[in-house]
């Protein structure tokens, strides 16, 4: 590795919030670390492009056999900015924040209470703002002040923090797709597709502009097993209809 290529790796991994200083390996490599998660990542100089691997698979998308081949750059960055996110948002890591965060806080009194759970649901939109890169996982929408921190299975109807605050239990939504969602007027399938109930009156529909396109294109199994709960427990129940196919009752 050239020191030139050395100094391009380390900013990139600067940029992308690995910022503890990188570790060059016996073979060659490049190990990526950060404070805010225990994972790493090694990135080894590939002819003009770059082998990605993780200590945990689940860093990389499409990994075959842990690894990713990056073409140029540009897509080592964006490789990077996903691990990264999806580092700092695994399971239990921002319920673990928020209970950090409850030790200091009094919980005496009921507005003391509703201090502590704006705490959390702040931690959680910021998971979620990370998680998504601060657009609608639905439209793309990317005013921050508009969207919604959106929980799949309800805060009240979660067992504990650790489900309250699972990014997985989470979507970040447009303002319109958000009360539609929450309502129950609409759902999604475990591969993203968007499912509408049948109390929702076709007419309804085309005046809030409910479309077939909306879909959620990056969902991980982690989101399967709350998305069963909202179609199972929130969806309204006349049945549902897949836009542009035949009605089906959700599983």
């Amino acid at each position: 590795m050239t020191p030139l290529e050395r100094l391009r790796l380390e900013k990139a991994a600067a940029d992308c919030g690995f910022e503890r200083n990188p570790m060059l390996l016996n073979d060659g490599g490049m190990e990526l670390r950060s404070a805010q998660f225990p994972e790493a990542i090694v990135v080894h100089i590939n002819g003009s492009g770059f082998r990605v691997s993780a200590s945990a698979v689940s860093l990389l998308e499409g990994a075959d056999g842990g690894v990713v081949a990056v073409t140029d750059m540009d897509k080592l960055y964006v490789t990077l900015q996903r691990a990264s996110t999806v580092a700092r948002t695994m399971p239990n890591r921002v319920a673990d924040q928020f209970r950090r965060a409850q030790k200091h806080l009094p919980q005496t009194t009921e507005a003391e209470r509703l201090v502590v759970q704006r705490v959390g649901q702040d931690l959680f939109r910021n998971a979620l703002m990370d998680y998504w890169q601060g657009r609608c996982c639905v439209t793309g929408l990317d005013v921050p002040a508009l969207l919604r921190a959106s929980h799949i299975k309800p805060w009240a109807k979660c067992v504990n923090d650790d489900e309250r605050l699972d990014v997985f239990n989470g979507l970040l939504l447009a303002p319109h797709i958000d009360a539609l969602f929450d309502g129950g007027w609409i759902s999604f399938s475990d591969h993203g597709t968007l499912l509408v109930s049948e109390l929702l009156p076709h007419s309804a529909r085309a005046q809030l502009g409910v479309s077939g396109s909306w879909a959620i294109r990056d969902l991980r199994p982690s989101h399967a097993p709350y998305l069963v709960f909202h179609r199972n427990n929130e969806l309204r129940k006349a049945g549902v209809s897949k836009l542009g196919m035949s009605v089906f009752s959700a599983p």
